[in-house]
């Protein structure tokens, strides 16, 4: 690795505008519709094993996961299935989509019933049956990273929420801790792992005290408290300041020893074996300054952004420029109000033209911030450069593909360059070149 990732005590100081953390969530009423992309996680995407006129239920299976990487994807409503056409993703792939009037009852699908676990086999076929992904963002099926290769002796929760507006998971755990608890507890046991260490920045008091006391009995777990710095929740950055190990360039965590899970997931895991409901809803913060009513909703999988938005309102005669998915630092641009809530959704952000604004940009002066900043001890000018000359054996030496994309290097740059995307581009050239 170019650098240690002692390093990471450095990344960003930006502001929190944790506004929604003291507010409860709330449940949004069911939409007349919902739109369920059978892309919903990294891997391949499912099947639809429903066909128009079809009758679902809350928790029917209406996508199978195919191959060794994927998740199940259920209805959220009851209702009738309307259509399955082709939708266009975010990243520009397009995908299958089930489509779901829905009849207002929610009635449950009579196959919703708390899995058997007796061993680490049924344990993992009932993680795999949930659908579950990481909720923190990423979409990474949790049932695979649960089976790694590697031994492990350690799990970490990811509670950290370093973005800026989210407070989703800060909810989670004064709202569920119990199911969190169980979670970790159904993890350490059926896995055979003996730590497990709760990671919560310091500016989440109540959720440090709380999950503290919670954990004071259980055997091997411990709270973190970590510096209010972001990107103190990326998976690298966090195994280093927990427990002190760096994973290697083009390692998983596993490889050290170590599984992060997002602690909104490890509380689903909770959830799911007390109850057996699978994976249907989401809690998103929905903040910015064209919302009227900023709140922590939980919302049914499939519903449209405008659904959502329509629910908190947005203030009169403020137009809303941008729309993000997830936070202000490593969200996505979302381009219309009809795109659905996926699993992976965290936040929903509507911001005026006045925040939306983009700086007027400089010249880079080769100040040299964004690379004190990089918390992965990347130097995005010399990448630029690299970049710029194609030289993809360059940016392998000037190790890449370690860029999370995490936006710090553009968030401190003074000229308001655009150094995130510059590195993302170089990092997709350089995977590319490699492929050849």
């Amino acid at each position: 690795m170019l650098k240690k990732l002692k390093r990471a005590a450095l990344g960003a100081g930006v502001p929190h505008e944790k506004g929604t953390a003291g507010l409860a969530t709330v449940k949004m009423p069911v939409p007349a519709k919902v739109v369920l992309p059978m892309q919903q996680h990294i891997g391949a995407p499912c099947t639809p094993v429903v066909k128009k006129g079809d009758a679902v239920m809350v928790g029917t299976l209406v996508g199978k996961a195919e191959g060794s990487i994927s998740a199940n994807i259920y209805s959220s409503v009851s209702g009738t299935v309307a259509s399955i056409d082709n939708v266009r993703m975010l990243d520009g792939s397009t995908v299958q989509a089930v489509a779901i009037t829905t009849d207002g009852q929610q009635t449950v699908d009579p196959a919703v019933k708390p899995p058997v676990v007796t061993d680490k086999a049924s344990f993992l076929a009932a993680v795999q049956a949930c659908g579950l992904v990481g909720l923190g963002g990423a979409g990474f099926p949790t049932a695979v990273k649960l089976s790694p290769k590697s031994p492990v002796d350690t799990l970490v929760i990811n509670a950290a929420e370093c973005e800026p507006y989210l407070t989703a998971d800060t909810r989670e755990m004064l709202e569920n801790s119990e199911t969190i608890l169980a979670g970790i507890q159904a993890v350490m046991k059926y896995l055979s792992i003996n730590n497990c260490v709760v990671a919560i920045e310091r500016n989440k008091p109540e959720c440090v005290d709380l999950m503290t006391s919670l954990v004071k009995d259980a055997a091997g777990v411990t709270v973190k408290v970590l510096p209010s710095r972001y990107p103190q929740g990326a998976e690298k950055v966090l195994i280093e300041k927990t427990v002190g190990r760096e994973v290697p360039q083009g390692g998983l965590p596993a490889d050290v020893g170590v599984i992060v899970l997002n602690v909104t997931t490890v509380s689903t895991i909770g959830k799911f074996l007390a109850t057996g409901m699978p994976l249907v809803t989401k809690r998103l913060t929905v903040d910015g300054d064209a919302v009227k009513e900023p709140k922590n909703v939980e919302v049914v999988l499939g519903a449209s952004v405008r659904d959502v938005l329509e629910f908190c309102g947005l203030k009169d005669g403020v137009p809303v420029a941008k729309l993000i998915s997830g936070g202000p630092m490593m969200g996505v641009a979302l381009p219309s109000f009809d795109y659905p809530v996926l699993k992976q959704n965290n936040g929903l952000l509507a911001f005026s033209e006045k925040m939306a604004a983009k700086p007027e940009m400089g010249p880079c002066i080769r100040c040299g911030r964004c690379i004190e900043a990089c918390p992965m001890g990347l130097a995005p000018v010399q990448i630029a450069g690299a970049f710029t000359k194609k030289d993809a054996d360059e940016l392998n030496k000037l190790c890449v593909d370690l860029c999370m994309l995490c936006g710090t290097c553009s968030y401190v740059c003074p000229a308001k360059r655009p150094v995130t995307q510059t590195m993302q581009m170089a990092k997709n050239f350089a995977k590319k070149e490699a492929q050849k």
